[in-house]
């Protein structure tokens, strides 16, 4: 018998052993697979449309629009680090997005030749560095905790990139970044691109805008007209693929009509036009046969590589941890016994346990502020905070289809203990 055929043969018996020994009489297992679906079904309504979709064109098209010689120049090995270390931080805390969506954007600038360091810092930044999230930490769970949230977010950033990059300063196996070309060639143009690629981000920034809980002030006030903003960032989004793509400028029209249309039907809501929009847009890129074309492939590809995986994870995610109030397999009596106090061992759990857990945008604020009501101490709380948002299970999985198993399991582990570092020095401060 050969290594595959026993390999198979594993396998099959793993699988027989598992349906074999299938808890389907216990009610938590039930339980928990319903938790799973639950979980599935809210991520696909709140999160696929607006959030994915939208992540998936602009990781496209900053491979189109974007020369890789400009992308070098501010994110690459070779770039100066205030330069591209404060472009990958700053980028990503405007993005503001989860640990999820950011997966597309940091997908995308690192097969573009973006140097580890950078790449990771922007994909730490992006969920971790968000200006609403550290606000209502603040105001939620406390002022204190708040600004050591945000100030941790932002060092770790630059910590973690800088750590990537120097442990696997001789282990980057892209063939292409040797061969680039920091000419961008069609300078007269790099402002559209770039432009292009920025009134995407606004549309992402703008549909995904969360509600504040007070009536008044910036973040109500955009979000009061959120769905206003969306929709004019995105007419000069098609203006602007109109100069770089030379599609005819009606055939984007009839897009937006169709799009507006839908706006106006009865029993119409914000994903479905949302959805149309995109779908219009995906059918005017097929028509085209240059770079429509390409963009919309590397757009599926993109799709097609990262939500199978993302799913998966989600699903597990659920099984095991449960939504917002209900638990999964594991009992949520284990996870408030194991964080409660200060101790480094309750600091180090909480950094795990947030790491493999999945938060949206903003629910890692309620979520914490129950578990301190049962007695989490402060110090974990601020770990759970500094890796819950920035990794996840899902997150993970996806981060090694990208850039391997080794520098994944670095970048988890550094996460993991710059979060436990930091909470433990701050129970020990405060």
């Amino acid at each position: 018998m050969g290594k595959t055929e026993l390999k198979a043969l594993t396998i099959i018996f793993g699988i027989f052993a598992a349906l074999y020994f299938l808890p389907v009489d216990s009610a938590r297992f039930t339980a928990a697979i319903f938790e799973s679906m639950k979980l599935l079904r809210w991520y696909a309504r709140e999160h696929v449309i607006l959030c994915l979709l939208t992540a998936f064109f602009i990781a496209s098209a900053i491979g189109i629009f974007l020369s890789q010689g400009s992308v070098m120049r501010y994110l690459g090995a070779g770039a100066k680090k205030v330069v591209s270390y404060g472009v990958a931080s700053i980028s990503g805390s405007v993005l503001a997005v989860c640990s999820c969506t950011v997966l597309p954007l940091f997908a995308g600038i690192y097969k573009m030749g973006a140097g580890i360091g950078p790449a990771t810092a922007f994909l730490y930044s992006g969920p971790a560095i968000n200006v609403l999230a550290i606000i209502l930490t603040a105001k939620i769970i406390g002022m204190r905790i708040g600004i050591a949230r945000g100030i941790g977010a932002v060092v770790f950033s630059v910590i973690i990139g800088l750590l990537m990059a120097f442990i696997f300063r001789n282990d980057d196996e892209r063939p292409q970044i040797k061969m680039q070309n920091v000419d961008d060639g069609e300078k007269g143009t790099l402002w559209k691109s770039a432009a292009t690629v920025g009134s995407l981000m606004l549309i992402l920034i703008f549909a995904n805008w969360g509600a504040s809980t007070e009536k008044s002030g910036f973040f109500h006030a955009v979000y009061s007209i959120k769905w206003y903003l969306t929709a004019g960032t995105a007419l000069l989004s098609l203006v602007l693929m109109h100069f770089i793509l030379r599609i005819p400028i009606w055939h984007f029209g009839i897009g937006a009509v169709i799009t507006a249309i839908t706006a106006f039907i009865p029993g119409s809501n914000p994903n479905l036009v949302f959805l149309i929009g995109l779908l219009s847009l995906s059918i005017i890129l097929f028509v085209d046969r240059d770079r429509g074309r390409e963009w919309l492939d590397s757009t599926v590809g993109y799709a097609i590589q990262i939500m199978p995986l993302l799913f998966a994870g989600v699903a597990v995610a659920g099984f095991l941890l449960g939504t917002a109030g209900n638990e999964g397999i594991i009992p949520g009596t284990w996870v408030k016994s194991a964080l409660g106090g200060n101790g480094l061992l309750q600091t180090f759990i909480a950094s795990v346990a947030g790491a493999f857990m999945y938060f949206a945008t903003l629910t890692e604020v309620p979520i914490i502020q129950g578990l301190m009501e049962n007695g989490m101490g402060e110090g974990p709380a601020l770990a759970l905070l500094l890796a819950g948002p920035a990794l996840s299970l899902p997150n993970m999985l996806v981060i090694r289809s990208v850039m391997g198993t080794k520098k994944t399991v670095v970048f988890v582990c550094l996460v993991i203990v710059l979060s436990t570092i930091a909470g433990y020095g701050y129970a020990l401060i405060f």
